[in-house]
């Protein structure tokens, strides 16, 4: 919504770079997350890198539009370890009273 930009990588292989825009849920459903340049067989279910993304990543996440908060992945010397997993469905839920 305010023009925000973030860096990207994918994750595990390179390949010929081409122009690309990386779209999707980040706040709003329409963010656009990145113009970057990114393999040219980049494709569904590939893992990309943000390394900073913001307000809206762990320190400020909330569950605004139901969408669960992402992991966190410390990453050094090429070994990754997640620091905080995932929000599933199942967290979401558990809050609601039947």
């Amino acid at each position: 919504m305010y023009g925000a930009k973030y860096a990207v990588r994918l994750v595990g292989r390179g390949g010929r770079l081409q122009p690309m825009t990386v779209v999707g849920r980040h706040c709003e459903a329409g963010d656009v997350l990145a113009e970057s340049m990114l393999p040219a067989d980049v494709h569904a279910g590939d893992l990309l890198a943000m390394p900073v993304t913001g307000a809206y990543h762990h320190a400020l996440a909330s569950n605004y539009n139901q969408v669960g908060r992402p992991p966190v992945v410390a990453v050094k010397d090429g070994v990754a370890r997640l620091i905080v997993r995932r929000e599933t469905e199942e967290d979401l839920l558990r809050r609601y009273v039947p």
